[in-house]
């Protein structure tokens, strides 16, 4: 294996510096290309009898009475007229002695017809053409020259940052060979860097934070000091989808290795924290042997595939997509062809618009063609972080049995076309930006397909997210319970729980979803109210209130590398704080209000999209210290009011104001709403004083 730098950047969101200033004084231009000679010119020191360098010094003037004299100029003399002479130049002597005038060689005239010579002339400028309306055209603008961006397809082959050099020296994929025969026989610290904050990642493994290290520490000059040697774990659940065996043996590897930790993400997967090197091949054997793994749960690659919690039992649904998701999962994940992109790359597909599909580089969702019957929609070009876009739709109706194949088309054109040069900017959701969403279909159609698509129309937008909380009747009859756990917080001990309590009422099907919540299938109408009681004990709620059931948070300070402030931990204080202090409006409350808490503004837990959102990071404190806080965003939503709201640039929240906050401003919000308004639309309307 080929080694580069160790220098990787800690953050998926932070760019490589493009200049370094060394501490000799000399400047290094960073160049792209591997091996490329830094552009210096060292000065040859004079060396003295001893080898050392000698300060060069100038031996000064004695005066008379032994100071150092101000050198002196002698003044030219005056002119008769006393103005100073202009200085005279010394003229060069002759070969005999003599000094001779500096001659200068006369210009040869252009000749005339007639001998004279002639006056010399300018070539007129051709005059730009008129408009038809009689004035001079506007003159035509310069292309702008881009810097080359690394895409695959424009020949571009060398590696603009560190990121794309490690994936070049080794392909990802190859690192599980090491971690089983090297690193957990070795332990931590035998790990090569480049594997550790690079390849690892496409086998669901990230170093966690240190424990000890408060937002001030943030940031990728004291990676060496966060990184933890124990991991944070992604399970890999596409579609969310799990019998009660996988869920029982989540549980059961949690308490064994994870210190009893597991979060639910947004993605529907399973996080642990605290694993250590050594147990990784373990983990791999007994969850693969259940169906599980962790194969590209992060890094580069193709993500998790979103898919309804409630698929093929959707009493509303337009079509199941199971066939598709599983397809995908088949035939792309572990292929080396599709696992070296530009960036992360997320899926979500769904009969109903219950994934966040306007927020995933590609989506599929269920609409019924006129002509052609159920199908699904293509949505392309979603992502949040700090330059959030909202997904496209490519205008193209998909059969089902054809969706794993344009998603092949989608994701090929993302790794051939994506931006490699800077990873702030290399998510696909940029190269559409710049493209447009119809030369994006015609590449798809031409260089991918070999086809054109189908026009199709749009689905219907939904008033709000559905997270399937609560009890809803299924196709076969029975019923899907949704439990809310708070900020998707768990543990191996409740998941086990679940598991059990589902086999007690007769199901064998357990989903997560994308707001961090889980659901039980198949409860017969008899034992709802059972099951529902009984996982109340374990901190899931089934009938939850507002604030448990619409928050949603990060992993934050606790685990994350990147966090300023502290966000799950602090969402266990807040949602009982909410539901006290806010009892007395319930009945007010006949719309949703979503609060979602950011430990930085990657916004893994979508602050942007969010009633209430908060982006950590640190503000002043009363005494003008630092202090845990956070930027407010306010009326985000998707589906009918879909956009990010309004950011109050110049407000800012400490994490011990939260409560009272959003007290103050859910307060404002039912004294000022008009009647059916929600609160994305109360608060874009708004005056802003209403919103501090």
């Amino acid at each position: 294996m080929t080694s580069t730098t160790d220098a990787l950047t800690a953050s998926d969101n932070t760019d490589p510096s493009e200049g370094t200033e060394p501490a000799d004084g000399t400047h290094t231009d960073t160049v792209a290309a591997a091996g490329a000679r830094p552009r210096t010119r060292p000065r040859t020191p004079r060396a003295t009898s001893n080898g050392d360098t000698p300060v060069r010094q100038r031996t000064p003037r004695a005066a008379a009475d032994g100071e150092t004299p101000v050198r002196a100029r002698t003044p030219r003399p005056a002119t008769a007229d006393g103005e100073t002479p202009v200085r005279a130049r010394t003229p060069r002597p002759a070969a005999d002695g003599e000094a001779t005038p500096r001659a200068r060689t006369p210009r040869t005239p252009r000749a005339g017809a007639d001998g004279e010579a002639a006056p010399r002339t300018r070539t007129p400028r051709t005059p730009r053409a008129a408009a038809a309306n009689g004035d001079a055209p506007a003159r035509a603008p310069r292309p702008v020259k881009r810097r080359a961006e690394g895409q695959w397809k424009l020949g571009y082959r060398e590696p603009l940052n560190p990121n794309e050099q490690v994936k070049k020296d080794d392909h990802p994929l190859n690192v599980r060979a090491r971690i089983e025969n090297i690193y957990a026989k070795n332990g931590f610290d035998s790990i090569d860097k480049q594997d550790l904050r690079g390849r690892m990642r496409w086998w669901g493994l990230y170093t966690q934070r240190r424990e000890g290290y408060d937002g001030t520490w943030t940031g990728d000059e004291n990676i060496d000091l966060l990184e933890d040697n124990h991991f944070m774990m992604r399970i890999r659940c596409d579609g969310g989808a799990l019998s009660a065996e996988q869920l029982r043996t989540l549980g059961q590897l949690s308490t064994e290795f994870a210190r009893d930790t597991a979060d639910l993400s947004d993605r529907e997967n399973v996080q642990y924290h605290w694993i250590r090197v050594e147990d990784v091949p373990t983990i791999w054997e007994r969850i693969e042997a259940v169906g599980l793994k962790t194969t590209q749960a992060c890094g580069d690659c193709p993500r998790v595939v979103l898919g309804s919690p409630l698929a093929g039992e959707a009493v509303d649904e337009v079509l199941d997509p199971t066939p598709a998701v599983d397809e995908i999962v088949r035939r792309y994940i572990g292929d080396k062809n599709l696992s070296n992109l530009p960036r992360k790359f997320k899926t979500a597909i769904s009969g109903l618009q219950d994934v966040a599909h306007e927020i995933n580089d590609v989506a599929f969702i269920g609409v019924v063609h006129p002509e052609h019957g159920p199908g699904l929609d293509l949505w392309v070009g979603g992502g949040l972080s700090t330059n959030p876009m909202l997904a496209q739709r490519v205008g193209a109706w998909v059969p089902l049995d054809e969706v794993p194949d344009v998603w092949e088309g989608v994701c090929s054109i993302f790794r051939d076309y994506g931006y490699r040069r800077l990873r702030s900017k290399a998510r696909l959701k940029f190269l559409i930006k710049d493209w447009g969403i119809e030369k994006f279909r015609q590449v798809l159609e031409d260089e991918y397909l070999g086809r054109k698509l189908i026009d199709g129309p749009a689905p219907e937008p939904l008033k709000a997210p559905r997270d399937h909380v609560g009890v809803q009747k299924l196709k076969n009859g029975l019923n899907a319970v949704g439990f809310a756990a708070i900020a998707g917080r768990v543990s191996g001990t409740k998941l086990t729980a679940v598991a059990d309590a589902a086999e007690r009422v007769g199901s064998d099907r357990i989903r997560f979803t994308p707001y961090q919540k889980l659901i039980v299938l198949d409860v017969p109408d008899d034992k709802v109210d059972s099951l529902i009681e009984e996982l109340a004990g374990y901190g899931l709620s089934g009938r939850p209130s507002n604030w448990r059931r619409n928050l949603m948070a990060c992993s934050g300070i606790e685990f994350c590398k990147l966090s300023f402030v502290e966000t799950r931990k602090r969402s266990q204080d807040l949602v009982p704080e909410l539901e006290e202090r806010l009892a007395d409006i319930n009945d007010k409350l006949d719309v949703p209000i979503t609060v979602n808490i950011n430990g930085c503004p990657n916004s893994c837990a979508r602050s942007q999209i969010a009633d209430i959102g908060f982006k950590g990071q640190l503000v002043e404190d009363d005494n003008g210290g630092q202090t845990e806080g956070f930027q407010v965003h306010l009326g985000g939503s998707l589906g009918l009011d879909s956009g990010f709201g309004r950011k109050l640039r110049q407000h800012k929240v400490t994490s011990a104001e939260m409560g009272d906050y959003i007290d103050r401003v859910v307060r404002n919000f039912v004294e000022q709403r008009e009647e059916g308004e929600r609160f994305a639309q109360w608060a874009v309307r708004a005056d802003e004083e209403a919103l501090r």
